[in-house]
């Protein structure tokens, strides 16, 4: 029931906005108290700047990238693991690729994301090649 209540006041903000559902229109119509959006939203400034600051944290680890064998890639990563306890936290991509346990957390959860992939663009005939390498890649997971 929550989810139709904000799905339906997102809409009701893009249809005034000429289409265009913009995050800086939901937060003035999340203002007032009586919307359906407002408990979404921090509106103590102390605390929400804070949050502001750890968002801006996590956005400055993840920016950092390192090259080896001549690929380029993020020097820190996120894993389910470590976000289900207090506070999170990134590891060393290549402490991860060095222990097999995490290497399979890994791929794992890059396979878990390109799922959420296929869910966003399977009305795309064109990508139904990659979708088809995604399963081979599943497949060969599997029989690790």
């Amino acid at each position: 029931m929550e989810t139709e209540v904000v799905a339906a006041e997102l809409e009701r903000i893009r249809k005034q906005h000429g289409g265009l559902l913009r995050p800086a229109d939901v937060v003035k119509a999340a203002r007032h108290d009586t919307s359906p959006l407002h408990s979404k939203f921090e509106w103590d400034d102390s605390a929400a700047a804070e949050q502001y600051r750890l968002w801006q944290a996590r956005e400055l680890i993840v920016t950092v990238m390192v090259t080896s064998n001549k690929i380029e890639h993020q020097a820190y990563m996120s894993i389910r693991l470590d976000r289900k306890k207090s506070g999170g936290g990134y590891r060393a991509v290549a402490d991860m690729l060095s222990d097999e346990d995490m290497r399979a957390q890994l791929l794992a959860e890059a396979l878990a994301d390109l799922e959420i992939f296929r869910r966003r663009y399977n009305m795309l005939k064109a990508l139904i090649p990659v979708f088809a390498a995604i399963d081979k890649v599943r497949k060969q997971s599997r029989k690790k």
